[in-house]
């Protein structure tokens, strides 16, 4: 069938169904993003925990990359062909899982149990990923940024739970004589009790919204462009489409030097001499940073381009780099995480805004699930070899490491042709 273009003519306030379904779907998010807030304030002190070396400190991000990795993709074809709940439910799952064996390693002091934790998280991750494609799809390519922005928002939860989570867990080690990094993780799973209660209250499944937009949407017109029949579904093609390959470039590069800082700094704070709780609360104020302008951000790349947004965050997100190993200052460490999570955001946004936008429903889920895949294989190279370069040469190396990441991209970036309404030159699929 012909792809179908959408008018910019839509209602000016959100259907009261489609807000609802927003909101449930942010409340999954904020959730599920405990596991993974956990993961980087505590991971690296856990390998340190149960190895004694700091050469391998990078190892649990690695291995959560690689779960995540491994997981987008296939989750992308699942969803895509059943719908973006089956997705929510199976992360709610396996994050389940990963924190119940992760909270094991630290009681039985095993590292092997960690790996496979780590894993199941990291899958769990991979799977979450669907909830991002929900939000997208529940809105018309006008407002689809917006309609992120509002999901995503909602991982503030996340930033205010988890230090709390990290808090009482101290004070329940501390009172009962256990490790208070495996406490914080059985706590984690009681918080993620009420996650499938929301699942359950998203109705319909938003691929059904993004198949029948018009229904949803007073103003909302769909017309036929000069596209042709939709094409079959694969990663060369996705590959070979020049919009989704530079930004799949440009995220892959944000999310790769995000991580990198994030395994990297709870350790210099750590040997600086400062509690899990203060490294609790630097972590926080990032994901503030990743969070908490997500409503501005997505209606900014609705306004000015998915490009421009690009660069914005680009260029953010390596100062945050630079600036994070200037001097040993709490203060400036976290102002320079604060950064990183801030140009992160407006990447991240702007890029699934833009995968959707060249795509359809149908195929949606594996784009942007391609798309954690590819970022997902710097997530696991990064860290682990950031790892060996703190030891070797210390943290402003890695710094200018994860920037030079950041400059491959705006330079990639640059090569992105966009006009108006979420449309981009159309580069044939080859």
């Amino acid at each position: 069938m012909p792809r179908k273009i959408e008018s910019a003519a839509i209602a000016t306030n959100v259907p009261p169904l489609i807000r609802k379904n927003t909101i449930y779907v942010a409340v999954v998010l904020s959730l599920q993003g405990l596991g993974g807030q956990l993961a980087v304030t505590m991971g690296a002190l856990m390998v340190i925990h149960l190895l004694g070396r700091m050469t391998l400190v990078g190892i649990g991000g690695s291995i959560l990359g690689v779960g995540r990795m491994l997981m987008s993709y296939p989750m992308g074809k699942l969803t895509d062909a059943r719908g973006r709940k089956l997705g929510m439910a199976i992360a709610l799952g396996m994050s389940l899982i990963g924190g119940g064996l992760l909270g094991g390693s630290m009681a039985f002091s095993s590292f092997p149990i960690f790996v496979v934790g780590m894993v199941a998280l990291g899958l769990g991750a991979g799977s979450a990923r669907q909830l991002s494609v929900a939000a997208v799809d529940m809105y018309p390519s006008a407002r689809r940024a917006e309609g992120l922005g509002y999901v995503l928002t909602a991982s503030i939860g996340s930033a205010i739970i988890a230090p709390l989570i990290i808090w009482t867990g101290e004070a329940v080690a501390n009172s009962w004589g256990g490790n208070p990094l495996g406490a914080s993780w059985y706590l984690m799973l009681v918080a993620l009790v009420p996650t499938m209660l929301f699942i359950r209250m998203i109705r319909p499944d938003p691929k059904s919204i993004a198949l029948n937009l018009g229904q949803y949407w007073p103003g909302y017109k769909p017309i036929l462009s000069k596209a042709g029949a939709v094409q079959p579904s694969s990663i060369s093609k996705f590959l070979s489409h020049r919009p989704k390959r530079i930004a799949y470039i440009c995220y892959a590069a944000a999310q790769g030097t995000m991580s990198l800082m994030m395994i990297m700094t709870p350790v210099v704070l750590s040997e600086s001499g400062h509690t899990i709780s203060f490294i609790s609360v630097a972590v926080s104020i990032h994901v503030l940073g990743m969070f908490a302008f997500s409503i501005p951000l997505g209606k900014l790349a609705d306004r000015i381009g998915r490009k421009s947004l690009i660069g914005v965050g680009l260029i953010i997100e390596g100062a945050g780099a630079f600036l994070v190993p200037v001097m040993p200052s709490y203060a400036i460490t976290t102002i320079g995480l604060f950064l990183i999570g801030v140009g992160w955001s407006a990447v991240n946004i702007s890029v699934t805004a833009l995968l959707a936008d060249t795509t359809e429903p149908e195929e949606r889920g594996r784009a942007i699930g391609l798309n954690e895949t590819l970022s997902g294989l710097l997530s696991v190279v990064m860290p682990f070899i950031g790892g060996f370069i703190v030891e070797l040469a210390g943290l402003i190396t890695v710094s200018i490491f994860g920037g030079c990441v950041v400059i491959v991209a705006i330079v990639q970036m640059l090569g992105l042709r966009e006009y108006k309404g979420g449309q981009f030159k159309d580069y044939s699929y080859g």
